[in-house]
C-alpha cells in the first residue's frame, strides 16, 4: 500500500487547509505588529538626541501608522494575533510546551494586559478628552509613579522579545539564516538597550523641567489640552483600564475552561493506541496529531519549527495502521518531496490517526536546526555510488607530544583549513575531522561516476599541493615537514543523515568506506602519498602506466582489488580537468 503518491500540479495549487490559513494569518499579523514595534523603537531611540527629536520623530511615526490603511491593518493584526493566540490555547491537547514556546506564550499574554494601560492613557484619552498626546504627556504620565516606568519597559522588552522569538523560529531553518544570525542577534540585543536608555533619559529630563522650569511647565500643560477636571478624567480612564483587563482575563479564563472541557470530552470518547519503539503504547483521543500525542505523553520528539510543518524534523516512519492516517495535504507533500521521503514516512505534526498505529521517530529529539539544511535527497537515506577519500598526517602524534597545546591546535587548524578548502573546491564534501584525519565524500549529488572519480583525484592533487605551501609557511615552526597519506576508493554506499544531536549530519556506511580507509593505511606500508583503487582509475580514465601497481584482498571480501600507488605528487597522473 502506498501512503504518498505523486500529486498533480492542480492539487498542489488547491485551496489551503484551515490550519495553513491560521498559520499564514499568524505570520502576517505577527510581522505587521513587529514592524510597528520596530518603528516605535526607532522613534524612542531618536530621544537619545533630545526630547524635541523624539517628538519630531513621532510625527513621522504617526504619519505612517495613523494613515487609514495602515491603521486598519494594525488594528486587525492586533485582533487577529490575540484571537489566534487564544485559539491556539483552546486547540492544544497538552500544555506541555518547549521552553521557547512557553516563553513566547507567556510574553504574548503579558503584553496585552500591560498594553491596555498604555492604550487607555493615550488613544482612548485622546478620543474622549481631546488630549494632545505627545511624548511630554506620555513621559510625565509614566514617571509620575516610580513603578510604571519599569512596567512600561517590561512591556516594550516583552513585545520585542516575543517578536524576536517568533522571527527566529520562523527563519532558523533557512540555510542563509545562520550567516545573518550574529548580525541579527546583535541588533536584537542593542535595540531594547538603546530604547531603555532613551526612555529613562528623557523621563528624568521632563521630571527635572517639571520641578524647576515654570515657563516650560506652563507651556507644556497648555499644549496638552488637559480636561478641566483632571482627577475625574483619571478615575474614568482607570475604570476603563480595569474593565478591559478584567474582560481580557475573563476571555482567557473561558478559553482555558473551554479547552479543559474539550479535552475531557475527547478523553471520554473512544481512544486509539499509538505504539512507539520499545513497545511503548500511548492511549490518545481521536483528533490529536502524532506530535501532540508524543508531547502529551512526555515522549521526546524533534520539531525544530514548533510543529508547523516546515522543517521535516518531526517525521516518523509508519508501521502498522497506515490506513488510519489522515491523507497528506499539499504543504506536507511538498516537504516530504523535498527530502525524498519514502512512502511510509509522514510529518508527525500534520498526521492525525483515527485508529491504532505504529510510529518510529526518524530523527533524534535534540536534532539541531542546521540538520534541516541537509535534508535534501542526499540526506534521506539511499544507496548510491560515491567516491570516498581518507587522509591522515604521518607522525603528527609524536610531533605534537613535543609541542605546546596552543601550537598543536594552531598547526591543525591551518592544516584543516587548507585541506577542507582543497576538497570543497574540487567538488567534495568534508564529512569529518578526526584527530589529524579527514574523511570526504565525492559524487553525493552527482549521477556521473566518471566526474566523481575525477573530482576525488583532483582533490588529492590539490591537497598535496597545499601541503607543500603549508610546509613552506610553517618551516620555522616545524622540526620536519608535514607528510600526508591519502586513500581513495569508489563504489556503492548507503548515504544519509545520521548521528545524534550536534553530531547529526550527512554520513556514509558500507564496504566502500572501509576499503578507502584501508587504502589510506596502506600508504604507510608503501611509503606513498596516495593509494587509489582500480575502480577510481577505471572511472576517471587516467593513465596509470607510470605508477606502481598491486592487488589486495580487503577484509570480508574474497576477490582481489587492484590498487595504484603514487609515490610523489609529481607522479600523480593528470585527469585532464
Amino acid at each position: 500500500m502506498t501512503l504518498i503518491s505523486p500529486v498533480p500540479t492542480a492539487a498542489v495549487k488547491s485551496l489551503p487547509s484551515a490550519e495553513q490559513v491560521v498559520q499564514r494569518l499568524r505570520l502576517v499579523s505577527g510581522l505587521i505588529l513587529f514592524a510597528y514595534v520596530v518603528t516605535h523603537f526607532c522613534n524612542h531611540i531618536a530621544g537619545l538626541s533630545s526630547l524635541q527629536a523624539m517628538n519630531e520623530a513621532r510625527d513621522i511615526f504617526q504619519a505612517i501608522w495613523w494613515w487609514p490603511p495602515m491603521n486598519v491593518a494594525l488594528t486587525v493584526s492586533i485582533a487577529v494575533h490575540l484571537g489566534l493566540a487564544l485559539w491556539s490555547i483552546y486547540r492544544r491537547r497538552t500544555l506541555r510546551l518547549r521552553r521557547w514556546e512557553l516563553a513566547q506564550l507567556l510574553l504574548g499574554l503579558f503584553i496585552p494586559f500591560q498594553l491596555i494601560e498604555h492604550v487607555v492613557g493615550t488613544r482612548i484619552a485622546m478620543s474622549i478628552y481631546d488630549i494632545n498626546v505627545n511624548y511630554d504627556y506620555v513621559l510625565l504620565s509614566l514617571f509620575a509613579d516610580p513603578v510604571r516606568p519599569w512596567l512600561h519597559t517590561a512591556m516594550l522588552s516583552a513585545a520585542w522579545l516575543h517578536g524576536c522569538i517568533g522571527i527566529h523560529y520562523w527563519l532558523r531553518i533557512r540555510p542563509w539564516y545562520g550567516k545573518l544570525f550574529p548580525v541579527l542577534q546583535a541588533a536584537a540585543l542593542i535595540m531594547p538597550i538603546l530604547v531603555t536608555i532613551a526612555f529613562f533619559q528623557n523621563g528624568r529630563e521632563v521630571k527635572v523641567m517639571l520641578e524647576h522650569d515654570a515657563a516650560w511647565r506652563q507651556a507644556t500643560f497648555a499644549a496638552m489640552r488637559l480636561p478641566s477636571d483632571a482627577q475625574a478624567a483619571v478615575r474614568n480612564l482607570e475604570s476603563i483600564r480595569d474593565n478591559l483587563r478584567m474582560g481580557l482575563a475573563g476571555v482567557l479564563a473561558l478559553t482555558l475552561l473551554a479547552r479543559q472541557a474539550r479535552v475531557g470530552l475527547a478523553r471520554r470518547r473512544s481512544l486509539i493506541r499509538i505504539r512507539y519503539p520499545g513497545n511503548l503504547v500511548v492511549p490518545a483521543a481521536k483528533g490529536a496529531n502524532l506530535l501532540e500525542v508524543s508531547r502529551s505523553a512526555n515522549i521526546p520528539h524533534a520539531a525544530v519549527c514548533g510543529g508547523r510543518g516546515r522543517c521535516s524534523t518531526c517525521r516518523v516512519r509508519i508501521g502498522k495502521g497506515v490506513e488510519s492516517l489522515s491523507p497528506a495535504q499539499a504543504d506536507e507533500l511538498k516537504v516530504l518531496a523535498r527530502i525524498s521521503a519514502p512512502p511510509n514516512v509522514r510529518l508527525a505534526c500534520q498526521t492525525i490517526p483515527s485508529g491504532d498505529v505504529e510510529v518510529s521517530p526518524v530523527l533524534p529529539a535534540n536534532v539541531m536546526p542546521t540538520a534541516t539544511h541537509s535534508m535534501a535527497s542526499s540526506g534521506a537515506g539511499r544507496e548510491i555510488e560515491i567516491g570516498v577519500l581518507f587522509a591522515d598526517l604521518r607522525g603528527f602524534t609524536t610531533m605534537s607530544e613535543q609541542r605546546l597545546p596552543y601550537d598543536v591546535v594552531f598547526i591543525l587548524n591551518r592544516y584543516f583549513n587548507e585541506m577542507g578548502s582543497a576538497i570543497e573546491q574540487a567538488g567534495g564534501h568534508v564529512l569529518q575531522f578526526t584527530g589529524d584525519g579527514i574523511m570526504a565524500l565525492f559524487g553525493v549529488d552527482l549521477d556521473d561516476p566518471q566526474e566523481t572519480a575525477i573530482r576525488s583525484l583532483n582533490a588529492a592533487r590539490a591537497m598535496l599541493e597545499r601541503l607543500k605551501v603549508l610546509n613552506a609557511d610553517l618551516a620555522h615552526d616545524l622540526p620536519s615537514p608535514l607528510r600526508m597519506g591519502i586513500g581513495i576508493h569508489q563504489g556503492l554506499c548507503i548515504v544519509g543523515d545520521m548521528g545524534y544531536g550536534t553530531a547529526y549530519g550527512l554520513s556514509a556506511v558500507g564496504d566502500t568506506v572501509n576499503t578507502a580507509s584501508r587504502l589510506e593505511g596502506l600508504t604507510k606500508d608503501y611509503s606513498a602519498c596516495l593509494v587509489f583503487s582500480q575502480a577510481v582509475a577505471a572511472r576517471s580514465g587516467v593513465d596509470t602506466s607510470g605508477l606502481r601497481h598491486d592487488a589486495i584482498t580487503p577484509r570480508g571480501r574474497k576477490t582481489e582489488l587492484g590498487i595504484h600507488i603514487v609515490d610523489t605528487i609529481e607522479k600523480l597522473p593528470a585527469t585532464g580537468r
